[in-house]
């Protein structure tokens, strides 16, 4: 072979290693490439499971807090209906010892002679205290129940008797013997009443 040929064959060689180095290098940055890409991805999914992650546990907390609230506002609500019942009733008592004394002055005032003068300052005065009384009651609630006339309630009154009347609708109180009284709506003392019922030879069409 001749030093020319040789020369020719040297440069081919190393024509040919400097390509294949080239393309070891272009080879190994598309590596590098799809390497960072893959990093990239992997980060990007990492990073979207965590955000989905607190929004979970955000809404978790969210949901505490308006449970808790709710409960709070459950209690205040059975605190203050507790709180308004006990202060409507806590007279219940009371009341019950104090209707014996307004009955006394009331039937006090009934019995009494209107025409003489010797007591009618007397009956006066209790008649004044009587009102003065009931005036007081009723600022906490305490009613009197007087039905003449209305049509007979089992919840507000007691039947003592029932008497025929053609002037009365059946079932309507006649006679009031001893008046009731409520408290804030409840029965403290039912009505005693006479209760009419259709007269004889008559037909009750009420139910």
């Amino acid at each position: 072979m001749s030093n020319e040929e040789k020369k020719v064959q040297d440069e081919q060689l190393q024509q040919e290693a400097v390509e294949t180095v080239e393309t070891d290098a272009v080879e190994q940055d598309e590596v590098v490439e799809m390497t960072l890409e893959e990093q990239q991805a992997a980060r990007i999914a990492e990073l979207e499971a965590a955000l989905l992650a607190s929004d979970a546990k955000a809404k978790e907390q969210q949901n505490d807090v308006l449970r808790a609230r709710a409960d709070v506002e459950n209690m205040r609500r059975r605190t203050e209906q507790e709180i308004d019942k006990a202060r409507k009733f806590a007279l219940n008592k009371f009341a019950e010892e104090l209707l014996p004394v307004i009955d006394n002055m009331e039937r006090a005032i009934e019995m009494a002679d209107k025409n003489d003068e010797a007591i009618k300052p007397m009956v006066e005065g209790v008649e004044l205290t009587l009102k003065t009384m009931m005036s007081t009651v009723e600022k906490f609630g305490l009613n009197q129940l007087n039905p003449v006339g209305e049509a007979f309630n089992p919840e507000q009154h007691q039947a003592m008797a029932m008497q025929e009347s053609a002037e009365h609708a059946p079932n309507t109180v006649m006679l009031v013997m001893q008046k009731g009284y409520e408290l804030n709506g409840r029965v403290v003392r039912p009505a005693m009443v006479m209760v009419s019922k259709a007269a004889s030879g008559s037909i009750d069409t009420q139910a």
